[in-house]
């Protein structure tokens, strides 16, 4: 399996960024990892090996984004205005220079967003938001809107709420998207969600998927059984969804 690591300073940023490739050809993947995940985690976790059968044939390129979860969502000793703001310059790292080097290394015209657990959240919404850049997008054991507490799960803006929350929350603007245009091309993507039945962000992708559907925009919602909140279960999504 062919495996390239890349590292560049990002202006968006203005810090050093690390990211792996897997694979020569195919459609391309913007892999998104876990909450305060790694670039390379999905390597480590065995989920790259339960691909390389299609990364091998040619059928997909995965790139292993790393995160900036701990400067962001995960920063709690900053105001979270900042936090959201930090993700906002995150977004435009993938979509400013992600984006362009994995169009300049793959001409294929096809890209997917997916990631898993925080991972899904920033494939959803980045995919949300920008859905004439990919023709899929895989969401796994993701929840999809961070002001939300559930369990041990806490809001992750302390409460706090800007026009770069709602526009960054896929259950909150999305609700009333009235865009024709995103509209359509939100018809055009494959969209896959998989969550398991005991997770706590269930409910969470049940109202995204009312949303959708309030929208008539065509998606999948599968149910895996027990939480299947962990790398165990997401080998075996992968193979199944990407």
């Amino acid at each position: 399996m062919k495996r390239e690591y890349h590292k560049w300073y990002s202006p968006n940023l203005e810090r050093d960024m690390e990211l792996l490739i897997f694979g020569h050809s195919g459609t391309k993947v913007l892999f998104f990892p876990p909450r305060m995940g790694r670039f390379y985690d999905y390597e480590n976790w065995r989920v790259i090996e339960a691909l390389q059968n299609k990364i091998n044939a040619g059928y997909l390129q995965l790139y292993c984004i790393d995160s900036v979860d701990l400067e962001s969502f995960y920063n709690n000793y900053s105001h979270p205005g900042y936090r959201i703001y930090r993700h906002t310059q995150f977004e435009k790292y993938v979509i400013n220079e992600v984006v362009p080097l994995a169009n300049q290394i793959n001409e294929n015209p096809h890209m997917v967003a997916a990631g898993c657990s925080l991972g899904a959240f920033h494939a959803v919404n980045i995919a949300m938001r920008h859905p004439y850049l990919f023709c899929k997008v895989v969401g796994m054991s993701g929840r999809y809107d961070l002001t939300e507490s559930k369990g041990y799960f806490q809001d992750l803006l302390s409460g706090y709420h800007d026009e770069n929350v709602y526009f960054n929350m896929p259950n909150q603007y999305l609700k009333n998207l009235s865009d024709p245009y995103l509209i359509g091309q939100l018809r055009q993507m494959e969209i896959i969600l998989a969550i398991g039945k005991e997770d706590l962000f269930l409910a969470s992708n049940f109202l995204l998927s009312g949303i959708l559907n309030e929208k008539e925009i065509p998606h999948q919602l599968y149910e895996w059984d027990e939480e299947a909140h962990k790398a165990y279960y997401w080998r075996k999504m992968v193979q199944i969804y990407l």
